[in-house]
């Protein structure tokens, strides 16, 4: 891995008025004083994370923290996607009440997806909402979900269905945790650095194309420009559409075909973003029946991903069963689903399909 001293600290702005906040990207952030200056002040903080990250990085951020706060608690959540539920979001409002937390306390988010997303929902709900930080640990939640203030939770019909959109004070995104992450999930991160290529800037896709191999051996040069520009496409699409009222959808590329895999087979049997990786293929797949791309861009999401380690052969279900699963999703309307398709190079759209055409698109790259 590459040396990381020498790379500045890159703020990225996200622009909501009020609750407008910074981005910061670079290495050693987690010890640098410079990262929780100007946060909000309280006399109680709570560090939310969960059983595979408190251990490694919890007792830092504690440290940084001590001048800030009277108190700085900590909570270590089960680990994994399978608890991303009501009964563990409990946990985080019964350590609040229990220590007798008021209505200033700051959480702070030190984990991946899942206890980013939880701890801002519990910070959106707790005394009818206090601050949070995020200080995402693995690179799918450093690239897309710590910004732009989704919570939610999951339930067993359907996943992120009960949340709140609740904006962070700031999101800290350190390079060097990445090096404890696991190849596995270091991958899952790549699908949405992928992502963000096809919808919205298809420079960057040329560029992933060429650095995919660096990316892949984690090279922090590498690694900061991935997580910055994919923090500033998805940062202009917030500024434009904070609660997802049209264009925000378009950063849901595979998200539809990729919560069915993972409602379907059980939350956790595959990681979100290999999830998303092999949603980004039936997506692609569905732009070209529907006249809107080219085999070319299907064979360059799938070459990609392959090289990204994610899984591009759909998991064998009927297609009644995926369908069901697709039409409980946010983006569904009257029961009609509706999907994020690539509409010409860096451009993305919402569209209904038939759900025949949905059916083949599934079958072309499918197991069964």
């Amino acid at each position: 891995m590459t040396a990381s001293a020498t790379l500045p600290t890159i703020r990225v702005p996200i622009a909501l008025g009020e609750r407008s906040y910074d981005i910061h990207i670079g290495s050693g952030l987690l010890d640098d004083p410079a990262s929780w200056a100007g946060l909000p002040a309280s006399a109680d903080a709570l560090i939310v994370s969960n059983t595979t990250v408190a251990p490694l990085y919890a007792d830092r951020l504690a440290a940084q923290l001590a001048g800030r706060h009277r108190r700085v608690l900590q909570l270590a959540l089960p680990d994994g996607e399978a608890y991303k539920d009501a009964a563990t979001l409990n946990l985080i409002y019964d350590r609040l009440l229990g220590a007798g937390c008021d209505r200033k306390t700051v959480l702070y988010a030190l984990g991946g997806g899942v206890v980013g997303d939880m701890a801002g929902f519990a910070a959106a709900c707790y005394m009818r909402g206090v601050p949070f930080v995020q200080v995402p640990t693995t690179l799918l939640a450093q690239v897309d979900s710590s910004v732009g203030g989704k919570t939610a939770i999951n339930h067993p019909l359907g996943k992120n269905m009960i949340g709140a959109f609740y904006q962070p004070a700031r999101v800290v995104c350190d390079l060097d945790v990445l090096d404890t992450l696991p190849a596995r999930e270091f991958s899952a991160g790549l699908a949405e650095v992928i992502k963000y290529g096809p919808i919205a800037d298809p420079v960057f896709l040329d560029w992933i194309d060429a650095n995919l191999d660096a990316l892949v051996a984690r090279d922090k040069p590498a690694l900061a420009h991935a997580v910055q520009r994919s923090c500033e496409i998805k940062a202009g699409v917030v500024g434009q559409d904070e609660r997802e009222g049209g264009l925000r959808a378009i950063l849901n590329f595979g998200h539809t075909f990729g919560h069915a895999i993972e409602t379907g087979l059980g939350y956790g049997a595959w990681l979100h973003g290999e999830a998303v990786g092999c949603g980004m293929v039936l997506a692609a797949e569905l732009s070209a029946r529907l006249g809107l791309a080219d085999a070319a861009l299907v064979s360059r999401l799938e070459r990609l991903c392959r090289r990204a380690g994610l899984p591009v052969v759909a998991p064998a279900m009927p297609a009644e069963r995926w369908l069901s699963l697709m039409r409980v999703d946010k983006k569904a309307e009257g029961g009609e689903i509706r999907f994020v398709v690539i509409d010409g190079p860096g451009r993305a759209a919402v569209r209904p399909a038939p759900d025949a055409l949905v059916a083949e698109a599934i079958a072309a790259h499918s197991a069964a």
